[in-house]
This record gives structure tokens, C-alpha cells and sequence, in this order.
């Protein structure tokens, strides 16, 4: 009778061993119990610890309450001003309704992540390629408030959304470097405008008032001196002066070559200076001029010597070759024309040339 009570007593220890120990749950602190009874949800969540359910009946699921990280897959689009980039993000995110993770979704982390890369295409559809280069902080609250609204049914929060690479194309990425550098290099050209303007200023005013005292030029010329022979230098570099140069340029231009008096006055005004020159007894005639009628004197002698030079030095006067006057042709010369065929008119004095060389004749006074 005993062996049989402590053998009845030993199975119900077992037994509640058994039943405790399919019971029995421990729930960690970062978790939270939601318990269903024969698939219905109890009301009351299980707050971390050692909990009981009943075998068979009921069923404890725990859900994690910390943050979680996700990464967003990176996803390519096109931003509004038409340049195709790629994308990827992260999401941190923790659930604050444990029965409605586990209710009103099946799976809440892979539901996080679709709505989150949605979003993160649509956000990239609607900003254009600077605002995801600088503005990302604007982007990244309206890429949460986008996942969010969705997500507060499902019992999570979302804690913080954020863009972490955009990825471009080498030619995108170049042409974004030359525009860079050019910027760059405008703002060092106005910063040296800049400079140059104040220099000048100040130079002005140096100059204005070494201007008062001609001898700071000069002290500011031996500082320069001094400051260029202390580098041990074998070349020594002096300022020349601008007035030197100058002159040198207006003494190197060529001057108009002055025509002499003879030249310029007409042959018919040429004075002679001096006393005459002696003439032959040939030539004491007065010449005659062209438009004279024919006068009834000989012909002078072509051969009279050539007159002397004038006492004042001037050039010489040409010999004046003496006008022949038409003759008349006498009875044997009209003859021995008649006889050699030809007639022998008499030319006027007018349409005789005067010798080569000659000069028009000179008026005397």
C-alpha cells in the first residue's frame, strides 16, 4: 500500500515537472510576450521574465523592442532634372505595439524594407541631382515622414532615415569636376582683381605723396637696390626712366629732308647773285625767247664758253645755248635743194629744241 502511494506520488511530481516545464517561458528584457490562447490574443502583453502558458493552449511569441538597423538595397532612378543615379540608404526603426507587429502584419521587418525602398525611389524622382548631393537632410525627414505614415499602423517607429551614397556616372562625376574647378578658379581671379584694386589704392597714395618730396623716390630707389643686392645676386636690376625712353623714341623717328631753295622756286625766278659771267663775243646777244618773232641776226655759235661760278658761292649757272633765228635760204641753197630733191622750209625758232642738257634760259636782272 505504501509502495504504491510514493509510486502515485513520484508520477505527479513527474508529471508536474513535466507540465511546468512545458509551461514555463522566460521572456529577456528587450522583449515583449504576446500571448494567443487557442489563436485568440489575450489582451495582456507578458513583460519581461518568467511567465507561464498553458500547454497546448496557448502559444507565447516574443518581439524584439530594440532599434534595428537596416540597410536600404540600393536602387537606381532618374532625378527630376533627368540624371540617372544610384541610391542606397539605411533605416533605423524599433516596434512600440508588440501585438500589432504581430497582428496587423505578417512580417513587419520585410514590410519595413519594401515601403522603404519605395519611398526611396519615389524621393529620388522628386529632387533634383543637388538636392541629393547637399540637401540630404531634407530628404532624409521626408523619406521618414514617407515610411512612417504607413508604419505607425503596423506598431513600428520609424527613429531615422538616411541617404548613405549616391553613386553618379564618370561622365556625370567629371563634368561636375571641371565645373568645380572652374568656380574655383573664378573666385581666385576675383579675389586677385580684388587685391590688385586695393594695391593700386595704396600705390596712389605712395605715389601722391612722394610726388611732394622728389627725394623719397629716390630713397625708395636705393631700398630697391639694396633689397635686390642682398640676395647675392651677380645681375643688378635698376628702374630706367620712362622720360629716357621717350626721347629715345622721338630721336630715332626720321625727320623730312628739307628741299633747297633752287628746287623749290621755279628756274624762271633764279636770281643770279654774282656779276655776270664774261661771255664770247658769239654770245654778248641777249637770248631770245621762244615767242619772240624771228629776229634777222645770225645764228650764234652753240660753243660759248661756260660762265664762272657766283661770288657767293652758289651753284653755277649752265651755259645758256643761244636761240638760232630762222634764216632765210638764199638763192644757191634754194638751188642745191632743188636739185637733191627736197624743199628746205624755214623753221621757226619756236620749233627748235634746245641741246641736251641744256637749261631753260635765266632771267637777268
Amino acid at each position: 500500500m505504501v509502495q504504491e502511494l510514493l509510486i502515485a506520488v513520484v508520477a505527479a511530481v513527474s508529471a508536474g515537472a513535466v507540465y511546468t516545464a512545458a509551461a514555463a517561458r522566460v521572456v529577456k528584457q528587450y522583449e515583449r510576450g504576446v500571448v494567443l490562447r487557442l489563436g485568440r490574443l489575450r489582451n495582456d502583453v507578458r513583460p519581461p521574465g518568467f511567465t507561464m502558458v498553458l500547454p497546448g493552449v496557448e502559444r507565447l511569441r516574443k518581439v524584439n523592442m530594440q532599434i534595428v538597423t537596416m540597410p536600404v538595397p540600393a536602387q537606381d532612378g532618374i532625378t527630376r532634372d533627368n540624371v540617372t543615379v544610384r541610391v542606397d540608404a539605411v533605416i533605423y526603426f524599433k516596434v512600440v505595439d508588440a501585438a500589432s507587429a504581430i497582428v496587423e502584419v505578417e512580417d513587419y521587418r520585410f514590410a519595413v524594407s519594401q515601403m522603404a525602398q519605395t519611398s526611396l525611389r519615389s524621393i529620388i524622382g522628386k529632387s533634383d541631382l543637388d538636392d541629393l548631393l547637399s540637401n540630404r537632410e531634407k530628404l532624409n525627414q521626408g523619406l521618414e515622414l514617407m515610411i512612417d505614415s504607413p508604419a505607425v499602423g503596423w506598431g513600428v517607429q520609424i527613429d531615422r532615415v538616411e541617404i548613405k551614397d549616391v553613386s553618379l556616372p564618370e561622365t556625370m562625376k567629371r563634368s561636375m569636376a571641371r565645373q568645380a574647378e572652374a568656380d574655383r578658379e573664378r573666385r581666385a581671379r576675383v579675389i586677385n582683381a580684388d587685391a590688385e584694386l586695393q594695391a593700386s589704392k595704396k600705390l596712389a597714395q605712395a605715389a601722391a605723396e612722394m610726388s611732394s618730396q622728389p627725394a623719397a623716390l629716390q630713397l625708395r630707389l636705393l631700398q630697391t637696390v639694396v633689397a635686390v643686392a642682398a640676395e647675392k645676386n651677380s645681375t643688378l636690376v635698376l628702374p630706367f626712366p620712362v622720360e629716357l625712353l621717350r626721347f629715345l623714341e622721338r630721336a630715332q623717328q626720321p625727320t623730312a629732308p628739307q628741299q633747297p631753295a633752287e628746287a623749290v622756286r621755279p628756274a624762271e625766278a633764279v636770281q643770279q647773285t654774282g656779276p655776270p659771267a664774261p661771255q664770247s663775243p658769239e654770245s654778248s646777244q641777249p637770248p631770245q625767247s621762244p615767242q619772240s618773232p624771228p629776229s634777222s641776226q645770225p645764228p650764234q655759235s652753240p660753243q660759248s664758253p661756260p660762265s664762272s661760278q657766283s661770288s657767293n658761292g652758289t651753284a653755277p649757272v649752265p651755259p645758256v645755248p643761244p636761240v638760232p633765228s630762222p634764216v632765210q635760204p638764199s638763192a644757191s641753197s634754194a638751188s642745191v635743194a632743188s636739185r637733191a630733191g627736197r624743199r628746205t622750209p624755214a623753221a621757226p625758232a619756236a620749233s627748235r629744241k634746245p641741246r641736251p642738257g641744256g637749261s631753260k634760259p635765266l632771267a637777268r636782272h
